[in-house]
């Protein structure tokens, strides 16, 4: 018998979570999260190596 790695509906076959309704996964995200990261990092890098070379 030949498994492949990735198991779809492997944890689906537990009776209790086959009763359960189906999970809806939503991924809330804010759009600028990513320029908030990126802004703060830069800020931070900048910081340091201004420090360590003044």
């Amino acid at each position: 018998m030949r498994r492949y790695l990735v198991l779809t509906d492997e944890g689906r076959r537990h009776p209790f979570r086959r009763s359960l309704p189906p999970q809806r996964i939503e991924r809330l995200r804010d759009d600028d999260q990513d320029l908030k990261l990126f802004a703060l990092s830069f800020t931070a890098f900048f910081i340091c190596f201004y420090t360590f070379l003044f």
